[in-house]
């Protein structure tokens, strides 16, 4: 985004306009610490009360700083539901039939805990990560009695797709609940951000007021329509008002003002970096590296004004994280030839010449390039990648060591191989979790089943075996038997 050098005088106006600016300094609702700060409303009171009539009960709470109101002859409570509002806790782009899944997964549980458990299970096994997002996506019922607490479900959800870098998943999951409150709006923005597409997001936040994440989004997008002045004059307004954290006001004039690039001050990224902090810090001409940040902004780097190194470790990231197609994979991997040696470019290099030798009928160079490639991706840990590019085009002749790496990577993949790999430990003497037996509480069930699964990565084969009879007892075989399989691999891929 280009930007324009603004009249200092503009950044020493104190007018402010527009609606009464809020503080900034209260915690995100998201459980994702990155996330934008999100702009709440002072409290209000809404009934309807009339003169003569005596006041609601919930009018007679007091607003924060207001004197002590004499308390007077109340009403009962009224509650009040639009009936055109849809409930986002129903919200999914698939159905549950479609993800293999009944439509009664929450039943019987609470709201709060399944949230808890959303956000607690890891999906680091392939099998098991392909399996949360079904869950995360599929439409489902609300537990009962989830109205007062309506959408907490969704937003974790979400929250948990954006933690596992599924932004396109998370945008879709917003898209489709139909709502544009300020915190689905701030989560679209942040994907926006990242993905750089912040003209459509601006544009809806324009359009929209009060929807705003933070002051900062507004300023960042009242400057990226071009009007500069508008964001100057907001800008030094919440400064002087203290609702711009003081770690974001060297960032924002910078931003603003872009006479600060010839004092070459280098900007210290903000704790924790925000998609908005990250896009600032680049408009700046600071981008920030994206290795050490959450892995949904690597979805940064894989726009075409990043270098193919950037955007060739992104996608490796991304890739063994279940968040990238294989036809991209394949495409960043092969779109130019590398012109260095080491790391990345080793990869690179053995990809491209088993794709070739794949390509051909040279069964002996396509042995020698599988292994080639298998002891590169290994040495980085990263075989689950390298069974994502070729495991669907190996063939099943190969001899030797090949063969026995190729039966590998297609087991892992889920596809048929012809001798079964043997487990390092017993995985089928496991209990299912009770949960799973009762008529309810089964998404409960599964969510910790998962999280037991997990644990065999780190040599907890007990509590892996029970998470595996769990989700057979729900009725889960296949996805049970693809985590056994990678389970029993690990070892092997990784080369330990």
């Amino acid at each position: 985004m280009t930007r324009l050098r603004l009249p200092h005088a503009l950044l020493a106006l104190g007018l402010v306009t527009g609606p009464p600016l809020q503080a900034a300094a209260q915690q995100p609702l998201s459980a994702s610490d990155w996330l934008s700060g999100s702009i709440q409303s002072p409290p209000r009171e809404s009934s309807g009360w009339r003169p003569g009539a005596g006041a609601p009960a919930d009018a007679q709470r007091p607003t924060p700083g207001a004197p002590p109101v004499a308390e007077t002859g109340a009403v009962g409570k009224v509650a009040v539901t639009r009936l055109d509002r849809a409930d986002p806790d129903r919200a999914g782009t698939v159905s549950a039939r479609a993800a293999g899944l009944p439509a009664d997964l929450w039943a019987g549980s609470e709201t709060a805990r399944l949230a808890a458990l959303i956000g607690q299970t890891p999906s680091r096994l392939p099998a098991m990560n392909a399996l949360l997002r079904r869950v995360l996506t599929a439409q489902l019922t609300p537990p009962k009695g989830a109205e007062a607490g309506q959408g907490t479900l969704f937003l974790a959800r979400v929250d948990r797709l954006l933690d596992m870098g599924a932004n396109t998943e998370a945008a879709r999951l917003l898209a489709s609940s139909g709502q544009r409150s300020p915190e689905s709006f701030r989560r679209l923005f942040d994907v926006a951000l990242l993905a750089g597409e912040e003209g459509r997001a601006c544009a809806v936040m324009n359009d929209t007021p009060g929807i705003a994440p933070s002051f900062g989004a507004r300023i960042f997008c009242l400057a990226q329509s071009g009007d500069w002045s508008a964001a100057a004059i907001t800008f030094h307004g919440a400064e002087t008002l203290g609702l711009i954290p003081q770690d974001r006001l060297a960032l924002l004039a910078q931003f603003l003002d872009d006479s600060y690039v010839d004092a070459g001050q280098v900007l210290e990224p903000p704790q924790p970096v925000t998609p908005l902090d990250f896009r600032m810090h680049e408009a700046v001409g600071q981008p920030l590296p994206t290795a050490g940040l959450p892995l949904a902004f690597a979805h940064s780097d894989l726009r075409n004004n990043s270098g193919w190194k950037a955007q060739l470790e992104a996608a490796e990231r991304l890739a063994g994280a279940g968040n990238l197609p294989r036809a991209d994979l394949i495409a960043i991997y092969t779109s130019q030839k590398p012109a260095a040696s080491g790391g990345v470019w080793e990869r690179v290099a053995a990809v491209q010449t088993l794709q070739a030798a794949l390509a051909s009928d040279d069964t002996a160079a396509q042995a020698a390039a599988l292994e080639a490639a298998f002891d590169q991706f290994s040495a980085a840990g990263m075989c689950n990648v390298l069974a994502v590019l070729v495991a669907a085009d190996l063939p099943a002749t190969l001899p030797d060591r090949a063969g026995e790496i190729a039966g590998w990577l297609r087991a892992w993949q889920g596809l048929p191989v012809s001798m079964p790999v043997t487990a390092p430990a017993d995985l089928s003497g496991g209990e299912p979790d009770p949960l799973a037996q009762g008529p309810d509480r089964h998404g409960e069930a599964l969510l910790i089943a998962m999280a037991q699964i997990d644990r065999g990565l780190d040599g907890d084969m007990a509590q892996a075996a029970r998470g595996l009879a769990t989700l057979r007892a729900l009725g889960l075989t296949a996805e049970a038997d693809l985590a056994q399989a990678q389970l029993t691999l690990t070892p092997l891929m990784d080369g330990t």
